[in-house]
């Protein structure tokens, strides 16, 4: 798959003068609930109602979706207020329902994404259709396993291709249900700057006070547009009720939204990013000579285990290192996130060095 210009085609045949807005509940719960929220988003700048047939959860015994009769629900939706509609589709079964109820895009979830196998059933069933098809990243921070799930899409004469960016999952804390890992999402912006990319802040989120910050943050990353749950009586929710929002929370979030441009042409403009960027040049070379330095440490380090025959991993002096950068690091601005992916990093290359002195004989 190459990058084309044409894989924006069916997002530009919206003629929108703002992000691409995917609107509504985790879950169709009742007729009359889609119906509501519906009419709720018809005017505000959605032009998508999402909601949840088929529910895949962690765990049995949870809510998993009112089926197939929930893709009525969406239709009536469609008929009385003339929004698109969208659901997940989890196999080819859901695939032949939600074309035979005119659903007018499909997503792919994580959890199918993972599978090769069951994507290319889906896209096997979705043959040449002239639907839209979005795929969520899959759980685990893989960018070529999300990547080929689009891929077996478009080899399957699907135009109509756009990716879903919901975070990865991650058996760290951290203060997202699922880790956003940013760096992912813009290697698939690079790789593939024309197909289009919709941030779920919702399922980065995991709660509903951080979705604005998630959503600035991917319009600012030049995101094309936002999948937001969405919920008449969000706390009411059957599933996933806390990170859902409100209509009205939802086109206030749009009024207050800053939608940068991309360039300036003023020469004052370029000049002051020109100059700036010169200096994250050097505080760059400056960064990679010292984790050299540090690795020639460490390499001495393995020298003297070595001629003692002590391992290489001390957990204890591990552990002081990281909490004194955790403290050095908020005296200087930098998140406790950032300084533990940043040292655990550090300290993976170091035991890569020390490993190799330790085995050359």
């Amino acid at each position: 798959m190459e990058n084309k210009k044409e894989l924006r085609n069916w997002l530009d045949d919206f003629g929108l003068d703002h992000p691409l807005v995917i609107a509504g509940p985790c879950s169709a719960e009742t007729e009359e609930q889609v119906l509501t929220i519906a009419h709720q988003l018809k005017d505000t700048d959605a032009t998508v109602l999402r909601a949840g047939i088929w529910k895949p959860r962690t765990r049995p015994g949870n809510f998993e979706g009112v089926g197939a009769l929930g893709l009525k629900w969406l239709q009536k939706a469609k008929e009385e207020t003339g929004m698109l509609t969208t659901t997940e589709v989890a196999n080819p079964h859901h695939v032949d329902l939600a074309l035979k109820h005119d659903v007018d895009i499909l997503w792919i979830g994580a959890r199918t994404t993972v599978s090769p196998f069951i994507v290319q059933e889906i896209a096997d069933a979705l043959k040449g259709t002239d639907k839209t098809v979005l795929v969520k990243n899959p759980v685990n921070p893989d960018l070529s396993l999300w990547l080929g799930a689009v891929e077996r899409l478009y080899t399957a004469d699907i135009n109509n291709l756009g990716v879903i960016h919901r975070g990865f999952s991650s058996y760290e804390k951290t203060k997202y249900r699922n880790n956003p890992e940013w760096q992912i999402a813009i290697e698939l912006q690079n790789k593939f700057p024309d197909l289009p990319l919709i941030l779920d802040p919702s399922h980065i989120a995991g709660r509903r006070d951080i979705i604005f910050d998630l959503c600035q943050t991917g319009l600012d990353l030049n995101y094309d547009g936002l999948m937001v749950e969405t919920h008449h009586t969000p706390d009411k929710a059957w599933s996933d009720a806390a990170q859902q929002i409100t209509p009205e929370t939802l086109v206030q979030i749009m009024k207050d939204l800053k939608i940068r441009k991309e360039v300036s042409e003023s020469e004052e403009f370029q000049k002051k990013l020109s100059n700036l960027r010169a200096k994250i040049d050097v505080a760059d070379n400056k960064l990679i000579e010292l984790l050299s330095k540090r690795m020639k440490i460490a390499e001495e380090i393995g020298q003297v285990k070595k001629s003692q025959n002590v391992a290489i991993l001390q957990s204890k002096r591990w552990n002081e290192i990281l909490g004194k950068m955790v403290l050095e690091g908020e005296q200087h601005g930098l998140s406790e996130e950032f300084i533990l992916r940043l040292f655990k990093a550090v300290h993976q290359e170091s035991i890569n060095h020390q490993k190799k002195v330790l085995h050359d004989q």
